[in-house]
């Protein structure tokens, strides 16, 4: 049970750390990646992102919302084999319900204060996935997993 702990602290610290992610989606033909500032819930089992709606990405979000997005922490130099992290969430995508939409966007916020004025305008969506997985990869070669199934 400590390293399923440990895992998830890791994951949490990551989500925490880093404000930027890589978003797949499936389109018809191919996946399709963007990138995507990201909040997570506390308890690390919903990731928020805010999306136009006339974009490649909504329309691919509504076609087949499982998705999978790439958190990271390299910088770019050598010693990135060694010290970064590179993070998938597996999951589930779908827009937040108005109902739902002040808390969501409270936390989305938080992290991403400097997007206020793109996610509250009325053509912005702000998405939730529910991540059924995430797989941590450490030291280029410890892969890490943590599931919520």
């Amino acid at each position: 049970m400590k390293d399923k702990e440990a895992v998830f602290n890791q994951i949490k610290s990551l989500l925490n750390t880093q404000h930027f992610g890589v978003l797949a989606t499936q389109s018809k033909e191919y996946p399709y990646c963007s990138l995507v500032g990201f909040a997570a819930t506390e308890d690390c089992r919903e990731i928020i992102f805010a999306t136009i709606r006339d974009t490649h990405k909504y329309k691919n979000l509504k076609h087949s919302p499982k998705v999978s997005l790439l958190i990271d922490s390299q910088t770019n130099q050598a010693n990135d084999i060694s010290q970064a992290q590179a993070l998938t969430v597996l999951g589930t995508a779908e827009e937040i319900s108005s109902q739902s939409m002040a808390d969501y966007l409270a936390i989305y916020l938080r992290k991403q204060p400097y997007l206020k004025e793109f996610v509250t305008a009325p053509n912005c969506a702000l998405i939730k996935v529910r991540v059924i997985k995430y797989i941590l990869v450490n030291d280029f070669k410890n892969i890490l997993e943590y599931s919520f199934e």
